[in-house]
């Protein structure tokens, strides 16, 4: 996350000070400061002004920051580092190579640092000083910002590198195209290392992912013909397929699969009319592949059945259009829906293993390599295997296959197990940490200041300090960092190292027993099992009593205000706005909305948890689409992907939290399979109608 940014003016380019200039200040102040990393002071007046820096910086207050940051370079306070980082990250826009080196040599090593750099070569690129770019690059040991890989790119090819591919997959990454991105696409399509198939690419993609900000600005290297032409099949596809010429002209046929992608996001049956009876002669077979791929993954994120039948309608097209074993090139997201498509079709349907399969295979190998698909995979394997000795070597395969699943920990994981007959296994406790390794880690700079960052509610900044801290650390260090995260009680960082650990993994860190008689106590008093409040909690808000979401949750459960409101209400408790926030009244209104989400969807957990993430209507909707399911495949088919990972996440915690505190928390350890509970379809139609009320 960047800082908050002061009102800038134009980006000049300036004049370089000399490198000798430079280097003498940088050696300067890395001798004045070296001592001043040492150890954390004790909380005190001086750290009110840290958070006097970082208020300034968000009111624009040029003047009280930079007086914070010389307050606390003259105190030599710990995080004067991050002052000094907010006070030169607002002046870029003016800065200069020698000020840049000499915040470096300051702080060498540190999270602010590499932060900087990180902001310093986003604003060569935007200077277009590419020799700038080329020179500070090679530093910055982060090197996760893609928009300065488009700048590197760039700078390389103006070098007369080959960067075609690379610059391909940078460009193709961008959720929201960055400018530097953008202008990298316009270089290179003008020096004819893209082509227009290249930008139509990338239109295509991001109309399939929604983003119509990025097909506009990607349609705007082809031109301003083009560029109207997209912006009104955004607006009105219907209206351009009714156009006599639609898909005429040079670049027609991508326009005309645009418009049917478009149209198909409103109604899926009605582009599949369109392309069945009016669009065949205008598009190339593997083009109208292409869009029957797109139709299918639009009618199966509604849940609609004939979404496998466009599926294998797609597949036949692009089979007939190329040789066999070439695979299209379409993306994961619809090649996962295809898979969904075919898993929603009736039990009876044996034929639907054959698209899981072939939509798999199709995927690339690091997406195949995912659980949900290895997972499924297997079970298409199990299915089609012949009965009797001759389907054994298969069988054999989608055995080992879901063998090399089996975790206490994930939802496929748990799943596999089971199906194998498994019982649940935790791994055994870590060899404890000795006094050695854990004064290793207490001394550890960046671990001290992102614990005083998160201890003055500076957590945005506590966080990534103590993430960079984590980088490259071996997994002894890592116990120790999750074990002091959870002795202070900063559960969010002790839960996320912890799960950083491969070969030896503590338990109680990764699921730790966060306000533990305090959730009992409510989650009883609901009628409701604690290891699924613990479990969704862990998924909420990683027991963070102040996290608030970008919608406006708060709290432990993540309640959202007019929802926190309305429970309070039907407790017959008083409210004030500030009450979601806290702890024990949070977990009692959560907990009691949750059960009555859980008793309106049958007792499901499923959808209970569906709901609670959606809202309970649309889980309502879901379960009434196409039949009834397996919980498995209804909760890998929920059209959201946030909520159908957060329905497979807190069900999995809920089974891992009652396996590791089983002696705590009582009662016998539940599998998976009982936590999703019974196949889900349509409400019966004797039972009560829904309760309208439930927010």
């Amino acid at each position: 996350m960047r800082p908050t940014a002061l009102p800038r003016g134009h980006w000049p380019a300036g004049p370089r000070w000399r490198a000798a200039a430079a280097g003498l200040l940088a050696l300067l102040t890395l001798a004045a400061w070296a001592p001043a990393q040492a150890q954390l002071p004790p909380p005190g007046a001086a750290d009110t002004t840290v958070v006097q820096a970082r208020e300034a910086l968000r009111r624009g207050d040029r003047a009280a920051l930079l007086a914070a940051r010389d307050a606390l370079q003259q105190q030599r306070h710990p995080l004067a580092q991050w002052a000094d980082y907010w006070e030169l990250s607002n002046r870029l826009a003016t800065a200069q190579q020698p000020e840049l080196d000499a915040f470096y040599a300051r702080w060498p090593g540190t999270y602010v640092e590499d932060r900087l750099r990180n902001d310093w070569l986003l604003e060569l690129g935007r200077r277009q000083d590419w020799a700038g770019v080329r020179a500070e690059f090679p530093r910055f040991r982060m090197n996760d910002d893609r928009e300065v890989t488009c700048h590197v790119l760039l700078a390389r090819h103006l070098e007369k590198q080959d960067v075609r591919q690379a610059a391909l997959a940078a460009w193709q990454a961008q959720r929201e195209l960055e400018p530097g991105c953008t202008l990298l696409a316009a270089t290179l399509l003008e020096a004819r290392v893209f082509t227009d198939d290249d930008i139509w690419a990338r239109v295509h993609a991001a109309a399939e992912q929604g983003r119509l900000r990025t097909v506009r600005t990607a349609a705007a290297l082809l031109g301003k013909p083009t560029e109207k032409a997209v912006v009104e099949i955004v607006e009105r596809p219907d209206r351009y397929l009714k156009q006599r010429n639609a898909g005429a002209g040079r670049q027609g046929h991508p326009l005309l699969m645009l418009a049917l992608m478009r149209l198909a996001v409103e109604d899926p049956d009605e582009a599949a009319k369109r392309l069945s009876a009016n669009t065949t002669a205008r598009l190339s077979t593997a083009q109208e592949a292409f869009v029957w791929a797109q139709i299918a993954r639009q009618a199966g994120l509604k849940l609609q059945p004939q979404a496998a039948e466009h599926a294998r309608h797609a597949w036949k097209l692009w089979d007939r259009a190329n040789k066999p074993g070439v695979q299209p090139p379409w993306s994961e997201d619809v090649l996962a829906w295809h898979v969904r498509a075919a898993l929603r079709l009736p039990a009876r349907d044996t034929t639907r293993w054959a698209l899981v399969q072939r939509a798999i295979e199709a995927m690339p190998p690091a997406e195949q390599r995912q659980e949900a698909w290895v997972y499924w995979n297997a079970q298409a394997e199990l299915a089609r295997a012949p009965a009797g000795p001759e389907g054994e070597a298969a069988r054999a395969t989608a055995r080992s296959a879901l063998a090399g699943l089996v975790s206490p920990f994930s939802f496929y994981g748990l799943l596999a197990g089971e199906d194998l007959g498994q019982p649940l296994r935790l791994p055994p406790p870590p060899q404890a940490l000795s006094a050695a390794e854990r004064e290793a880690v207490r001394g550890n700079p960046g671990f001290q200041r992102a614990l005083q960052l998160l201890a003055l509610g500076l957590r945005s900044e506590g966080t990534r300090e103590w993430n960079y801290t984590l980088r490259g650390l071996p997994e002894r260090e890592l116990l120790g960092a999750a074990q002091w995260a959870c002795e202070r009680e900063v559960w969010d960082r002790c839960i996320n190292t912890s799960e950083r650990t491969r070969s030896e993994i503590d338990v109680q860190h990764r699921y730790p027993l966060a306000f533990r008689e305090m959730v009992q106590e409510r989650a009883r008093g609901a009628g409701l099992d604690p290891a699924l409040v613990l479990g969704l909690i862990r998924q909420e808000s990683r027991f963070v009593i102040d996290a608030r979401s970008g919608v406006g949750a708060s709290g432990l459960m993540q309640l959202m205000p007019d929802t926190a409101r309305w429970t309070a209400r039907k407790l017959g408790l008083p409210w004030q706005a500030g009450f979601i926030n806290d702890t024990s009244l949070n977990l009692q209104l959560g907990t009691f909305y949750l059960k009555r989400v859980l008793d309106d969807l049958d007792g499901s957990l499923t959808m209970a948890a569906a709901a609670y993430n959606a809202g309970p209507n649309r889980p309502r909707r879901w379960r009434e689409a196409g039949g009834t399911h397996d919980a498995a495949i209804w909760a890998e088919t929920i059209p959201f992907n946030e909520t159908r990972d957060y329905v497979k996440k807190v069900l999995s915690n809920s089974v891992a939290y009652a396996a590791a505190h089983a002696p705590v928390l009582g009662g016998r350890v539940p599998t998976l399979r009982e936590r999703l509970g019974k196949p889900i379809g349509p409400r019966d139609p004797a039972a009560a109608a829904p309760d309208r009320d439930l927010p």
